[in-house]
């Protein structure tokens, strides 16, 4: 147990999660009443922060997705994506937001349809701007914060060998303080917000589950049968986490995935598909041809305070506030994508899939709202949002079948975001851990629904979801000081491989010596794994350790680690981004069919640097044409540690 958590981060996480669940169920007036005051006036005075943020915050997304920096992959350079493109868009989209597009798809539209923030209500143009607003709130920007976190805690673990933890995202400014207190703080602070922010969730949520079931099969709408369904929900998420991601989250948002694009068809065949694909397309450009100023616009003119505060700005704020979870999460499945795939993946499929859900849905909801059909799903929006959903199907062929595909759909969203919020606070109080222990994935699931049930009896849950909304402005602060430790990072990493390409010597050493029929007979063996360890053993070690002797020989460290399928020189200058590593690893791949050989596998000697895999060959090098090489290379990384200190100096 002692090896597998960290002590500070989980003990501390847990007794304060106690202590505000117990002061949520006791006093859930005396907190909520706190909470709002503090958000009240986080609104008031810093709206304009939270604005400017989360502006900046999308921009920067794009530049890094548009500029150079976009080619730097989000591990080694030889490394490639954990999951396929369809595995990856069906976990990114069921931890990031589905469930709240089940919730608000139908009553959000809906509600800026019938009380826009300006001009007439219930008009055709506040059918058009409810769907602007509505795409406003759902798509790239909160879809860029995700992204944003994401890529700094994936570029710093994945490229830099520092945990997956939001600590890590202050590397650049406290260094190896990221590992004492500073750190444990940090994560703290993201374990708590992860566990509230989920919680809360699937409080409020299990409400929409009973609304169905009463209105499919007339269960009671109450609060004991609201915890009932958390201890169900939450029976499933904890064996999900305990499957682990491959085994559990992946194949369950897969499956999320299927429904929802199952009930989103039907909705669409079944009503005015032509009209609802010709508003999909109208909806977008309208959404893209407003956005600098839907993004910047906070109604300085027009005093719009109530309604920027408790839409737009409670948006941002619960976006930001879910943004470790959400970010630890997207970092955790993207090992091995460049930056630039990154971005477009978790930026723009998952907001063309939104907002095809929200027209779908709104839309249709609208169309019978202007058509004068839709008095129950009016009211249900403005009283009873969990009921607008099945309120909104009864106008639809095979309603009751729908309503029961909305309700197994509601229950598999909550199962995956808690089982992705589970493994992510697992990991935070682990230290990182890709695998933690079964016990503790037990617990913190476990305490996810105890949590939420508690305070769902108390009615504590709104000052929950007001406290993690008002967290969000801390978080703001940290993601700032993570972009800029990014940039410079990136900016540095981009060198290196300008200085590893294009940087040219006046003698190309690893042409010495070279036999053109020597090099053409490597080129076509697909070599054993003993041939492949024999020339290691025959030929790099001998090479490599001239060079080494020879660096001692002039005042630099230099080592040789010799391993039986790779044999690394070690050149260390005092700080760790200086060190320079060359590396020949041997690597397996798959005999081709139309080799002369008959063995199943070859093995390719392949030089690595500290940034990764070169994606060459070096067997059948001589030993003067191995000692060639590792002196290019050590040439270019000379070269790149005098431009790095030119542009430190400019």
């Amino acid at each position: 147990m002692q090896n597998n958590i960290n002590k500070n981060v989980f003990f501390s996480s847990a007794i304060f999660i106690f202590l505000i669940t117990i002061t949520g169920a006791f006093f859930p007036e005396s907190l909520s009443s706190f909470f709002n005051t503090v958000q009240s006036w986080l609104i008031q005075k810093l709206s304009w922060i939270y604005i400017l943020a989360v502006g900046s915050i999308l921009f920067f997304c794009i530049y890094l997705m548009m500029s150079r920096l976009g080619d730097i992959k989000l591990g080694p350079d030889h490394s490639e994506p954990d999951y396929s493109y369809t595995s990856w868009f069906a976990m990114l989209f069921s931890a990031g937001m589905g469930i709240g597009l089940l919730f608000f798809g139908v009553a959000e539209p809906m509600m800026h349809f019938s009380s826009p923030p300006i001009g007439e209500a219930s008009s055709i143009d506040s059918a058009r701007e409810a769907m602007k607003i509505s795409f406003f709130h759902w798509g790239l920007h909160a879809w860029g914060i995700y992204a944003l976190l994401a890529v700094i805690l994936a570029y710093f673990s994945y490229r830099k060998n520092l945990p997956l933890l939001p600590r890590s995202a202050l590397y650049p400014f406290i260094g190896e303080k990221i590992h004492g207190r500073i750190g444990d703080v940090i994560d703290t602070f993201a374990v708590i917000g992860t566990m509230f922010g989920v919680a809360t969730s699937l409080g409020f949520g299990v409400a929409q589950v009973n609304a169905g079931l009463n209105y499919l099969f007339e269960v009671p709408q109450n609060s004991i049968v609201q915890v009932i369904l958390i201890a169900i929900i939450t029976a499933f998420a904890t064996a999900s986490v305990v499957l682990g991601l491959d085994g559990g989250i992946k194949k369950l948002s897969q499956i999320n995935v299927i429904l929802a694009v199952f009930l989103m068809g039907a909705i669409l065949f079944l009503g005015s598909t032509v009209d609802i694909m010709q508003a999909y397309v109208q909806n977008t450009g309208a959404y893209l041809s407003d956005i600098i100023y839907k993004t910047f616009n906070m109604y300085a003119y027009d005093k719009k305070d109530s309604w920027i505060g408790g839409w737009t700005l409670l948006y941002w704020g619960w976006w930001v506030s879910w943004s470790p979870f959400v970010g630890m999460f997207i970092a955790r499945i993207s090992k091995g994508r460049s930056i630039r795939e990154f971005m477009v993946g978790v930026l723009f499929v998952p907001t063309g899939f939104t907002f095809l859900w929200m027209t779908v849905f709104g839309n249709s909801a609208i169309k019978l709202a202007l058509e004068g059909k839709a008095q129950e799903l009016l009211t249900a929006v403005n009283t009873n949002v969990p009921v607008a959903l099945f309120k909104f199907l009864e106008h639809f062929p095979f309603s009751s079948a729908l309503s029961l595909l909305a309700v197994a759909l509601v229950i598999t969203f909550f199962v995956s975001s808690s089982d992705s919020g589970s493994l992510v606070i697992d990991t935070l109080t682990s230290g990182g851990a890709e695998e933690p222990p079964v016990w503790q994935r037990i617990f913190w699931a476990v305490t996810e629904g105890v949590v939420a049930a508690v305070l769902l009896l108390a009615g504590g849950l709104e000052a929950l979801q007001t406290m993690t909304i008002a967290s969000a402005f801390p978080m703001i602060i940290m993601i700032g000081l993570g972009t800029i430790g990014l940039l410079k990072a990136l900016k540095e990493d981009h060198l290196l491989l300008d200085s590893v390409q294009n940087h040219t010597t006046s003698v190309q050493y690893t042409q010495a010596n070279a036999s053109w029929k020597e090099r053409l007979s490597a080129i076509i063996k697909y070599p054993t794994q003993n041939s492949a360890r024999l020339f290691l053993k025959d030929t790099v070690y001998p090479a490599l350790a001239e060079v080494k002797d020879e660096l001692l020989k002039n005042g630099l460290q230099a080592e040789l680690v010799d391993k039986e399928n790779s044999t690394r020189l070690l050149v260390s200058k005092g700080e760790v981004n200086d060190d320079f590593v060359y590396e020949i690893l041997l690597r397996t791949f798959e005999t081709p069919d139309y080799a002369e050989q008959n063995h199943k596998e070859f093995f390719r000697a392949e030089v690595f640097l500290k940034s990764g895999g070169q994606d060459y060959d070096v067997f059948g090098y001589t030993k003067e044409q191995i000692v060639a090489d590792a002196v290019t290379q050590y040439e270019k990384h000379c070269h790149f540690l005098h431009l790095q200190s030119m542009n430190s100096t400019r």
